[in-house]
Formats: C-alpha cells, structure tokens, sequence
C-alpha cells in the first residue's frame, strides 16, 4: 500500500542494555516502520543528548562541569565516556543488523538540534553558550562539520538502509522567544533572532544531506513550534505532539504536506486508560485530516509516534509501547483504505 501510515519513535529508550534494546526495537518496527537506534540516558553521564551530540563537534571539546556540559580546551574523562558509549552503540547495531535475515529498509537516528545543543552548553565563565555571538557560531559550524563522519559511521553499521536523522529541538520556542534563564537564573537570555536560527538549521541540515541521509526532520514542542523557520531552512518535515496542536498549525502542516513534506505525530499515549480503543486514537488522527481537506493518498507522509519519549518506562512496557503505534498505524491505513 503505497500510502499507508507507518509507525517509529522519538529516539529514547529505557535501561542499559543497548543489545536488548535494538532487539526489542527493530523487531517491533520492521519494514514498512521506521527502527532507530536507541540512546539509553540511564547510563548516566555522556549518554544524555547534549553529551551524545558533542562528540560529533569538530575542533570544539565538551566535558561536564557542575553546571552542565561547558565548552574545554580538551576533552575529558566525560567526553570520552560519551565518544565511547556512542561507539558501543553503533557497534551493536551493526551485530543487529549483521544478524537479521531480512534488515529493514530504513533507520532512524536522532541528535539535539544546533538550538537546543547551544542552549544546552555551557562557556568558560559559567553561562550558556547560546548568550555569546561567537559561541554560537562556532558551535554551529563545528556541529555542521561534524555530522558527515557520524552519518558515514551509521551507514556502516546498516550498510544500505535508507537514512532518517531527527533533529530534536525541545528548547527552540524558548530560545526564539528569549525565555531561557541565565546560569544565574535571574534573568533570561535575549531571543536569538529567526534569520540566525534557520542559518544554523539550514548549515546542519545541508550537511546531514550532503553525507547521505535521505530525510531530515525536526522534532519540535507544539507551543510557539518554529514550523516555519524549520522548513525553509530546508527540513524535509516536522516532527510534533498532535494532541497539542492548533488548528491554525494543523493548517500551516497541511500546506506543509501538500507542498511534499513529511510529517511525524505523536498520538499514542504511554499509559493509555482501558477505556481508550486504538480506533478512537485513529479516528482522532483522521478527523483533522480530513477537516482540512487532505486525501487518502497523502497519508503516505504521516508516521505515527508515542506521545512522548519511551526513557521513563521499563523495556518491557517501551516495547508494549512500540506494538501499539504499530497497531494504530495498521488502524489509520484500516480505516482510511479499509
């Protein structure tokens, strides 16, 4: 079925085992879904997204300091931890993969966004790197240089996959807005201006293109979601909570859709209560699709997505979790295509 919804997830997955945890993954999410390779934050230090996404920076060094991952003239015990445990996890992936008789066509693999990564290190005096002019620059650039390398390590690991990056953006409203506090924390940082946001998304994403991966998304927050600014800086699509949306976004995707690009909902709640049916989640997918005028045949854009990340639950309930955006998307397709 050339249109039909297919299912992934946001990238996190709960405990230690990176070998169970791709197990679990890519055997809930074969072909048409979408598997990922997991990041497992229990692991502590250097496992956590901005340490993760800071070994790929070039010439630029990150080690975690009392207040956070500060920017260093050398890379520390911390950094290697983080360059080591990525490492790893490619390494299972490629075991995985080397395993299956059938490997899936595609795979999925998320880092921060330049934003959030910004927002997320901090400088040699105590504040965030995103407070400094030069700092952000350099960050961006060091991250846009970076990605090639880690695109071709992937491409390593699961020789012929199709390549999805996520870029996971949870701190982009607030930064565009100037809400994020100082270290000191009484005061805010001025709001990085637009035209500077989507130059560092733009210099990200033409990198991550030009290394050969084949779509790139950017994982936002419903509130003040910079859809926009993301999509001109070239992002093949956006990734949102769907229950949160309003309708004048629902509206901004559906112009989004028509125009080509994709788009990634996260509708499936970790805990649903029993009286939830999945054709109830389905159908409440569908309704604004099909207030707004979209056909059938454009739901070939859509993958389906838990609501949040899997991180707080146990692996057993994140692969229950996993079946059940498997099964929400056979709904949609059931009651879209019958």
């Amino acid at each position: 079925m050339p249109y039909q919804v297919t299912a992934t997830a946001l990238g996190e997955w709960p405990g230690t085992d990176a070998v169970e945890a791709e197990k679990a993954i890519r055997g809930e999410l074969g072909s048409p879904h979408l598997p990922f390779l997991a990041e497992l934050p229990d692991r502590g230090v250097g496992s956590d997204a901005v340490g993760r996404t800071a070994t790929l920076l070039v010439d630029l060094h990150a080690d975690v300091q009392p207040h956070g991952w500060r920017i260093v003239d050398r890379p520390g015990r911390d950094a290697a931890r983080a360059a080591s445990a990525l490492s790893a996890d490619l390494n299972v992936l490629a075991d995985v993969v080397g395993s299956e008789e059938r490997s899936a066509e595609e795979l999925q693999v998320r880092l921060l966004g330049p934003l959030s990564l910004m927002a997320g290190l901090y400088l040699h005096n105590g504040e965030r790197a995103l407070a400094d002019a030069g700092a952000r620059r350099d960050i961006a650039q060091s991250f846009a240089a970076g990605v090639a390398e880690f695109v071709a390590r992937v491409r390593v690991a699961a020789p012929g996959a199709r390549l999805a990056v996520q870029l996971a953006e949870p701190d982009a409203a607030r930064v565009l807005a100037g809400l994020l506090p100082t270290a000191s924390g009484y005061r805010t940082i001025r709001s990085l201006p637009a035209a500077e946001a989507r130059t560092a998304w733009e210099s990200v994403i033409d990198a991550l293109r030009e290394a050969g991966a084949e779509q790139v998304l950017v994982h936002l927050d419903a509130w003040e979601a910079p859809i926009d600014g993301v999509l001109e800086a070239g992002a093949d699509g956006v990734a949102l909570p769907a229950p949160s949306l309003t309708v004048p976004q629902w509206e901004r995707l559906a112009e989004a859709v028509e125009s080509g690009k994709h788009l990634w909902l996260g509708v499936v709640p970790l805990a649903p209560p029993p009286s939830m049916r999945t054709a109830d989640i389905a159908e409440s997918l569908l309704r604004p699709w099909r207030q707004l005028g979209l056909p059938e045949r454009q739901l070939g854009a859509v993958r389906v997505t838990p609501a949040e990340s899997l991180a707080s639950l146990t692996p057993e309930r994140a692969t229950a979790a996993l079946a059940r955006t498997v099964k929400l998307a056979d709904a949609v397709n059931q009651l879209a295509f019958g």
